[in-house]
């Protein structure tokens, strides 16, 4: 059984991805400390609410470095929801601009859409060369802000999509050991659980 790091950092229902990622057949543990956090087999960084005050919240374990350096190590890391979004270099909300872990060189900011928040079922379309999405599923999104185009991410990532509003947002990456989704899998039901299971696989078999 692999163990699972959820990293606590004071956002986040840590309560739902503990259960799904234990349902799909994790050795499940919340740290807070990044050492422990940088030795596990694989980590799950969480969030919910406001890109600064995510930020603040990994600054202050120093978790931001930690999580660069897992990823310049090859260590298996997911992003959830804001967990994903701080990935990257920057977001923008209200017209403040916040830097992000810097994992992906994009910024994240306001979906241009007439309805926000984006929250409810979306239907995923897998990138091409997609490893970890095996075909077009409906997940669970609650956000207004995203990463919009490709060229917020590594021009060697793997991307997945979803529109919401006409409005076309990034829904996943997928670059190297990292997969990070705007969307919510330990809320998604049978699709999302399927997601987890295919990428504990990944972290299996590294």
């Amino acid at each position: 059984m692999t163990e699972v790091a959820v990293l606590d950092y004071g956002s986040g229902n840590l309560h739902s991805a503990v259960h799904a990622l234990s349902t799909v057949g994790a050795q499940v543990i919340v740290v807070s400390d990044c050492d422990t956090a940088m030795r596990a087999p694989a980590l799950v960084v969480p969030g919910v609410g406001a890109f600064a005050s995510c930020m603040a919240g990994l600054s202050a374990l120093g978790a931001d470095d930690m999580i660069r350096r897992r990823v310049a190590a090859g260590l298996p890391l997911l992003g959830i929801c804001v967990g994903h979004q701080v990935l990257f270099s920057s977001g923008v909300e209200h017209g403040q601009r916040t830097a992000g872990v810097g994992v992906y060189p994009g910024t994240v900011e306001r979906v241009p859409a007439r309805r926000l928040p984006h929250m409810g079922w979306n239907q995923v379309w897998p990138g091409v060369g997609s490893t970890l999405f095996d075909q077009e599923r409906r997940y669970y999104f609650v956000h207004s802000y995203a990463a919009l185009t490709s060229a917020d991410v590594p021009a060697d990532a793997t991307c997945s999509w979803t529109t919401h509003d006409g409005v076309d947002l990034i829904a996943a990456v997928e670059w190297g050991s990292v997969l990070s989704c705007q969307f919510h899998p330990e809320k998604s039901g049978q699709a999302g659980l399927a997601l987890l299971r295919r990428w504990l696989h990944h972290v299996e078999v590294r």
